[in-house]
């Protein structure tokens, strides 16, 4: 696996689709984090960490209001082979304040409003809505 990033949002958007309870992904400090800034959010519930040996996973529960998917469409902005970064004034709001972007900054991964409000840039890894 190549991008980490990219994995989870493909499985979190077919899940979603697929209407599963819950996914499971390879684990990684970089997607618990992940996961833990888009539980803040409210996309998905905090994932629980499963597994002993080798292979670890991160198991997330996926939110439906309403027998309607929380999760309906994600894209991926900064890719391995083109990254983009942003500053904080560059950042603005997805699908007029529903959706939210995830950023990686030198204070974790955070969504784009904690971006403002903290007044510090970064990598935007993806938006979701």
């Amino acid at each position: 696996m190549r991008d980490p990033i990219s994995n989870l949002i493909t499985t979190l958007k077919n899940g979603s689709a697929a209407k599963l309870d819950t996914v499971s992904v390879p684990l990684s400090n970089f997607t618990a984090s992940v996961v833990d800034a888009l539980a803040r959010r409210g996309f998905v519930k905090p994932g629980v960490r499963k597994g002993k040996t080798i292979k670890k996973t991160l198991e997330i529960g996926l939110i439906y209001v309403n027998g309607k998917a929380r999760i309906t469409d994600v894209k991926r902005l900064s890719k391995p082979s083109k990254r983009l970064y942003r500053g904080y004034s560059d950042i603005h709001r997805v699908m007029q304040g529903y959706g939210s972007m995830f950023i990686s900054t030198p204070k974790g991964i955070i969504s784009d409003d904690e971006v403002r409000k903290q007044k510090v840039g970064g990598e935007i890894l993806f938006t979701i809505w």
